[in-house]
């Protein structure tokens, strides 16, 4: 039996950032979330996580974001959602 992650880090991160000068992905992101497991099963099917300001539903096997929304919206467009961390 596996655990699933109770908590990632999800960052927004333009797209229009090709190269990062040496900048990590923590560094451009323009903002982060630690989201935590609510229990639930979102839309997508996924395991529904939430913090600060944004719903996800993430693909715990592979780190994908499958929905998102924030602050109530769908992300705007020319941004990415990348998760970085469980614990």
């Amino acid at each position: 039996m596996t655990k699933e992650p109770q908590r990632f880090t999800i960052l927004l991160v333009p797209e229009h950032v090709e190269d990062r000068g040496g900048a990590s992905v923590e560094d451009s992101a323009v903002r982060s979330a630690v989201v935590e497991a609510t229990g639930e099963t979102g839309a997508s099917g996924y395991p529904r996580y939430v913090g600060h300001g944004i719903v996800a539903d993430i693909d715990p096997s592979t780190r994908t974001v499958e929905a998102l929304l924030v602050d109530g919206a769908e992300l705007d467009y020319g941004l990415t959602a990348r998760v970085t961390a469980a614990s």
